[in-house]
């Protein structure tokens, strides 16, 4: 290897980590820019009656599940004022990426812990009637989640 190639290569060399260094301290300053993260809201509207039921299947199965199958809980909601007050339940997941997210729910519902707490769970009667899931990503100026 000619001298100039070979000292262009060292150069190059030893430039590289701090590159790489500044880039990743660029991703921690700001998380948002850089991060696939996404965040699922869910809202499950109950079967009339059934949300004492469905708080008690995630209280002390599903969150479980969802943990096993990479779904981190960011919280849990029940509305306080009507109409919703009742039969709502609200909450948000993190994933890590939205390909994740697909992926994790798979795993999530082919789960033989699962089927066989839901179909314990509905032995009465289905706890919903509507479930509805919508994926978002933070935005620029939100204050980071922990």
């Amino acid at each position: 290897m000619p001298a100039m190639k070979r000292r262009t290569l060292l150069q190059a060399a030893t430039f590289l980590p701090a590159t790489l260094w500044a880039a990743s301290q660029q991703d921690k300053a700001n998380p948002v820019q850089s991060s696939k993260v996404v965040y699922e809201l869910r809202i499950y509207h109950a079967a009339p009656g059934k949300l004492g039921e469905l708080l008690a299947r995630f209280r002390d199965h599903t969150t479980k599940l969802f943990d096993r199958h990479g779904m981190k809980s960011v919280a849990y909601w029940t509305p306080v004022d009507e109409p919703q007050k009742g039969d709502t339940l609200i909450y948000i997941l993190q994933h890590p990426t939205r390909e994740e997210a697909a992926a994790n729910w798979k795993s999530f519902q082919d789960d033989p812990e699962w089927k066989s707490v839901k179909e314990k769970s509905e032995a009465n009667g289905k706890l919903t009637e509507k479930i509805d899931s919508t994926f978002l990503a933070l935005t620029d100026f939100s204050p980071p989640l922990r």
